[in-house]
């Protein structure tokens, strides 16, 4: 996911992902999936792409953007990790875990690493309550997680 870059490559295959599109009224949410998915995140110059080949106004795509956590507008790390908050997690002492991870990779809640391997964010809720606290690097869950977990998860993210 990080240090995707702004290339023509990228601008290219997100034009040919919407003009493979059968309908692009109502397409809005996939085809920024896809351009996080080849950027890594969504800048301006991404959406203001998106705008003009789905005759969308931006302010509409600067709203979604915004509005739903998934998409950001800034390069996140290759593992971003995302400390559920939710109630269960919460009353179960996912603030320590955050703390430790804040800790371990010296960076706060909504920052990505100097080295460009790690962003840290808090979610509301992730809807595996039953595995509290739970943590989310990537694709993966990893439940019941604590303090002292942290740091054999980091380890299992650089093999």
């Amino acid at each position: 996911m990080y240090n995707k870059e702004l290339s023509q490559a990228n601008f290219d295959a997100l034009e040919n992902y919407i003009g493979s599109l059968p309908e692009k009224k109502g397409a809005l949410i996939p085809v920024l999936h896809k351009a996080q998915n080849l950027f890594g995140y969504l800048p301006k110059e991404v959406q203001l792409f998106i705008c003009e080949k789905l005759d969308v106004p931006s302010s509409k795509i600067y709203g979604v953007v915004s509005f739903y956590s998934f998409f950001t507008m800034k390069p996140r790390g290759q593992y971003v990790i995302n400390v559920c908050m939710g109630t269960a997690c919460f009353v179960r002492k996912a603030e320590d875990v955050i703390k430790e991870f804040e800790k371990q990779l010296k960076i706060s809640v909504g920052e990505t690493s100097k080295d460009g391997l790690y962003t840290l964010e808090a979610l509301r809720c992730v809807g595996a309550c039953g595995l509290a606290p739970v943590v989310m690097v990537n694709d993966k869950i990893y439940g019941h997680v604590e303090k002292k977990d942290i740091e054999k998860i980091l380890a299992e993210q650089s093999n």
